[in-house]
């Protein structure tokens, strides 16, 4: 599983890959929780679960409680963004709950821990330089 950390100071984001032992600890949590940073390596760090998606790139929504995978009429929100006014399409989305069919989790900084990410996790901070 991978995590996805935004920090709203900086305007950057850290990715960091948990490993198959430490995911229960994202296991069962709803959108909008929050959690401890320890699990991922960002120690004193408390980080909000803002959404993710599986591993067809199907989005998590709030809205649709539960792990599973269903078919809905949208008009706006994570999973359709509609062009015209008024329009609405039927798409798949993921419910609000992580499973162990969730490949990506998005993670917000809510309380900022004593060192800075960018030290906690200078790989990802390292790539997205290269790429620029």
């Amino acid at each position: 599983m991978i995590v996805v950390i935004s920090e709203p100071t900086s305007g950057k984001s850290f990715q960091a890959e948990v490993p198959k032992d430490k995911e229960s600890a994202l296991i069962g949590r709803k959108i909008g929780e929050s959690v401890d940073g320890g699990a991922f390596g960002a120690a004193g760090y408390t980080l909000k679960i803002t959404g993710g998606s599986d591993q067809a790139g199907f989005p998590m929504r709030g809205d649709v409680s539960g792990p599973r995978r269903s078919g809905l009429l949208l008009s706006d929100g994570p999973g359709y963004i509609s062009t015209a006014k008024g329009a609405r399409r039927a798409r798949m989305v993921r419910g609000n709950t992580i499973s162990d069919e969730i490949q990506q989790v998005n993670l917000l900084v809510s309380a900022a821990g004593s060192k800075p990410l960018a030290e906690i996790f200078p790989a990802s901070a390292k790539k997205k330089e290269e790429k620029k």
